[in-house]
C-alpha cells in the first residue's frame, strides 16, 4: 500500500553544483507545501477550521496560516525582504504552538480570517519563495547563515506541523474529514504477540549533531554530550494496544499509586480512564485513526502521554517485580545503532515512517532489526530524558524560541518519529520534546535496569534574573567570544591582573587566597593558576552557585537584553574559562561581617565591592586583619557607594560630613587601616557591563592594596 504523497528527502547541505542544489531545494520547498496542502485538504467544512478539538490547542486555521506566515516573519526579521504581505495575519499567526499546562485553558478571543483568505495568502506566499529560491545568491556548503538555510527552516518546520495538524484532525468529528487515497490507513489487524526482554550491552554514546554534518539541524540538535550506558533489557516490541489494555482492564487509571504527582492531577483534571484515541462503544473498544474508526486494533502501538507510559511502567514493575522504566535519550541511541542508514541513505523506510507505507500505525511485529521491532517509526516513544541543550549549545538567531522554551524540566524527549515524521523528524540525530501530558503520535517501549528509578532529567535552563543575568555578563562576557585574536578584558580579569602584578612585588607568598564577595566566580577562576589555595565566598547563594556549576563542568546559561522582550542566548562552559585550574578554588556562602574562624591563615585577601555591599562595613575592616598571615596583602576594590538601605549611615566609610567637613570613602579606608596596615599601591580600574544593546552601567573602582605591618 503505497498511494501516500512520496516525499522528498531533506537536502543535503553539501554537493559539487549550485544548480544542481537550487533544484533540489525547490523541488523540497513544493513537496513539503504539497503534502501540507493535501492533508489541510481532508477538511470538507470551512466551519471545522474553527473548532478547537483539543482545548489547549488553536484551531486548524491558525496551524493552515502558520507554516506560510513563519517564511514571511523569518525573512523580515533577517531583513532578506523590506515588505510584509498581510501584517495582520501574520501577526495573529505568528505564535502560540507550544500548549498550555493541562490546566491553563486559553479564553482569550482571536479574530480569525476566513479560510479563503488563508488560501489565497498562501497561493502568494509560495509564488514568493520560489521565485526567490530560483534568484537567490547560493554557495556551497549551505551554512546557518545562508538565505537557503532560512529556506529549510521553513519547510522543516512546516513537515514539523503537518504532524502536529494531524494529531488534532484524529480530535475532529470524522464528518468533517473526507477520506482520500493519498492518506490511507493500514487494514492489518490481529492479535499481539507477546513482549519481552531483550539484552542490549551497554556502551558510550556520543549525543549531539557535529557543525559538519550535511543535514540541517535545528539548535538543539548540535553540541556533545558523552554518556556510558550500563546493560540493559528492551521490550521486544513497542507496548501494543493489547498489553496496554491489561493495564486499563486491572484499573491502572483508578489507582494513584502507579502515577507521578503530575500525573494524579492530570488524572483529577481530565477524568481519563482510557488512551485518548480509544472510544468505548456498547462495551467495545474502538481506535480513532485520522480518517476512521476501527475495533480496536490489539497488534498496533498504544498512543499515549507520558503520564500514562510512566504509570504502565510503575505498573509492569509491580506485576512482575522487576525494575521496569522508559528509557532515556542515551539508552534510545543504542538502540538506534543497530540501523546502519539515515534518511539521506535508505533506498526504502527501516520502518512505518517518512509516509512511506501507511496514513496510519501498523502492527508492532512488522519492522524488525536484529530481533527488536520498531527503533524507529509506526509511533514516537516517550523517553524518561527532559530537553535539555548539549555542551556548546547555541541558539539560532532567527528562531531563538524553538528550543529554549523547553528547557524548562517539563517537557520530555520522544525519540524514533511516527509514519508521518518526514524530513529533519525522521533522522536520527532529531530531537523533540513535548509537555508530558501532551498528545502526539506517540507511544512507547519499556527497558528493565539495575537503576531502580531515573528522575525526570534535570535541566540546565536559562537564567532570567535581572541582577544574576548582570552579573554572569560582568564576569564572563568576553569568554562567549569565538575570535582567536585579543579579547577586551572585563573587571575581573583587570582585577586578577592588577593582583598577580602586586602579589608578584609585595606578597612575601601566594599559596593561599580569600576572595570576598566573589560573586558568581570569575575573579577566583582567573586567579586559580597563582594560587595553590582559594577560597570564593560571597554573601549570596545565588551568585556563587555559578561559579560552583563552573567548577563542576557545567555550563552557564544566562539571557541578556537586547531591547526591551528581545533577549539573547548566552553560554559559557568551563573549558572556556579555566578548566585546567578549577579544582582548587572552593566557593561558599558566608557573611564578611561574621565570617567562620576557618576563614583564615591567608596570603593575599581581596575585598571585591564587599564595603558598599556589608550592612557594617567598618566590622569588616576592623576583624580582616585576623585573617592575614604576616607581611599578607590586603586589596580593596570599591566604588563608596554607600547606600541607606544596606548599612546605617554611621557606619558608612565616606560619602559623609564629619564636624562640617567632608569624608570620602579612601578616607575612611585610611582611618580604618593606617594603623596595622601601609598601603602600597593605589589605582582606578573600570567597571562597565551592558544594561541592553544601547546602554551601559559604567563604574569607576578605586582599587587599593594595603600591607600588614610587621608588628600586627
Amino acid at each position: 500500500m503505497k498511494n501516500l504523497i512520496k516525499q522528498q528527502k531533506t537536502p543535503l547541505l553539501t554537493g559539487s553544483s549550485v544548480d544542481e542544489k537550487r533544484q533540489q531545494l525547490k523541488q523540497y520547498f513544493i513537496n513539503s507545501w504539497q503534502s501540507y496542502e493535501s492533508l489541510f485538504a481532508l477538511i470538507n467544512a470551512d466551519e471545522a477550521f474553527y473548532l478547537r478539538p483539543e482545548p489547549l490547542r488553536h484551531p486548524l486555521i491558525f496551524y493552515y496560516g502558520h507554516t506560510a506566515t513563519f517564511y514571511i516573519n523569518k525573512l523580515m526579521l533577517g531583513k532578506y525582504i523590506s515588505k510584509r504581505l498581510d501584517p495582520a495575519l501574520e501577526a495573529i499567526c505568528a505564535v502560540g504552538v507550544d500548549e498550555m499546562s493541562w490546566d491553563d485553558l486559553d479564553s482569550r478571543h482571536y479574530d480569525w480570517p476566513s479560510v479563503q483568505t488563508v488560501r489565497d495568502y498562501r497561493q502568494q506566499v509560495f509564488q514568493l519563495i520560489v521565485g526567490m529560491i530560483d534568484t537567490m545568491e547560493l554557495s556551497l556548503p549551505i551554512r546557518q547563515d545562508s538565505l537557503a538555510w532560512v529556506f529549510l527552516m521553513g519547510c522543516e518546520h512546516e513537515r514539523i506541523h503537518l504532524e502536529t495538524s494531524s494529531v488534532i484532525m484524529r480530535m475532529l468529528p470524522l464528518d468533517y474529514l473526507t477520506a482520500s487515497e493519498q492518506w490511507l490507513a493500514c487494514d492489518e489487524v490481529a492479535q499481539a504477540p507477546e513482549n519481552k526482554l531483550l539484552p542490549i550491552a551497554g556502551q558510550k554514546i556520543e549525543l549531539g549533531k557535529a557543525e559538519s554534518d550535511p543535514t540541517y539541524g535545528w539548535d538543539n540538535e548540535y553540541g556533545q554530550l558523552s554518556v556510558e550506558v550500563k546493560d540493559f533489557n528492551v521490550s521486544q516490541y513497542l507496548v501494543s494496544n493489547q498489553e496496554f489494555l491489561a493495564f486499563v482492564d486491572a484499573g491502572g487509571y483508578q489507582q494513584q499509586q502507579y502515577w507521578t504527582e503530575e500525573g494524579q492531577q492530570w488524572l483529577a483534571y481530565k477524568k481519563s480512564t482510557m488512551p485518548r484515541f480509544w472510544l468505548k462503544i456498547n462495551g467495545e473498544y474502538f481506535q480513532r485513526n485520522l480518517l476512521n474508526e476501527i475495533p480496536l486494533p490489539l497488534n498496533w502501538p498504544v498512543e499515549v502521554n507520558y503520564l500514562e507510559a510512566k504509570a504502565f511502567c510503575n505498573w509492569k514493575a509491580k506485576q512482575e517485580r522487576k525494575n521496569i522504566r522508559l528509557p532515556t535519550e542515551a539508552e534510545w541511541y543504542c538502540l538506534r545503532q543497530q540501523i546502519s542508514e539515515d534518511l539521506v541513505d535508505w533506498h526504502e523506510a527501516p520502518g512505518n515512517i517518512n509516509l512511506e507505507f501507511y496514513a496510519s500505525s501498523c502492527p508492532v511485529n512488522r519492522f524488525s532489526h536484529q530481533g527488536i521491532y520498531d527503533i524507529c517509526g509506526n509511533v514516537w516513544q516517550w523517553t524518561e530524558s527532559a530537553i535539555d541543550g548539549f555542551n556548546g549549545f547555541s541558539v539560532h538567531p532567527l528562531y531563538d524560541d524553538f528550543s529554549t522554551p523547553t528547557f524548562d524540566g517539563k517537557h520530555n524527549l520522544i525519540k524514533g518519529g511516527s509514519w508521518i515524521s518526514t524530513g529533519n523528524e525522521a533522522i536520527k540525530s532529531s530531537r523533540y520534546a513535548f509537555r508530558r501530558h501532551f498528545y502526539q503520535h506517540a507511544g512507547f517501549r519499556y527497558i528493565e535496569s539495575e537503576q531502580q528509578q531515573v528522575p525526570v532529567t534535570a535541566v540546565n535552563c536559562y537564567e532570567t534574573d535581572a541582577d544574576l543575568c548582570q552579573q554572569l555578563a560582568l564576569h564572563y562576557q568576553p569568554y562567549l567570544s569565538k575570535a582567536t585574536d585579543a579579547k577586551p578584558e572585563n573587571f575581573p580579569q583587570k582585577l586578577a591582573h592588577f593582583v598577580r602584578q602586586v602579589t608578584k612585588q609585595y606578597a612575601p607568598a601566594n599559596n593561599k587566597l580569600l576572595n570576598l564577595g566573589c560573586s558568581v566566580g570569575a575573579t577566583a577562576f582567573e586567579l586559580s593558576p597563582d594560587f595553590a589555595y582559594i577560597d570564593g565566598v560571597d554573601f549570596s547563594a545565588r551568585f556563587i552557585q555559578y561559579g560552583v556549576k563552573l567548577q563542576q563542568g557545567e555550563s552557564l546559561r544566562y539571557q541578556s537584553v537586547e531591547q526591551g522582550d528581545i533577549v539573547h542566548f548566552n553560554e559559557v562552559n568551563a573549558e572556556q574559562v579555566m578548566a585546567d585550574y578549577r579544582s582548587n578554588i572552593l566557593f561558599s556562602q558566608g557573611d564578611a561581617v561574621n565570617l567562620k574562624p576557618i576563614f583564615n591563615d591567608y596570603d593575599v585577601i581581596i575585598l571585591q565591592q564587599v564595603l558598599e555591599q556589608s550592612y557594617d562595613p567598618k566590622k569588616v575592616l576592623a576583624t580582616i586583619k585576623q585573617r592575614l598571615n604576616k607581611q599578607g596583602l590586603l586589596i580593596i576594590a570599591s566604588d563608596y557607594v554607600f547606600d541607606p538601605n544596606i548599612a546605617d549611615k554611621a557606619k558608612w566609610l565616606g560619602g559623609i560630613k564629619v564636624n562640617g567637613e567632608n569624608v570620602t570613602g579612601f578616607d575612611g579606608l585610611i582611618q580604618a587601616l593606617a594603623d596595622s596596615f601601609i598601603l602600597r599601591e593605589q589605582q582606578d580600574i573600570p567597571l562597565a557591563f551592558k544594561l541592553n544593546h544601547r546602554q551601559t552601567l559604567a563604574k569607576l573602582l578605586d582599587v587599593t592594596v594595603w600591607q600588614l605591618k610587621d608588628d600586627d
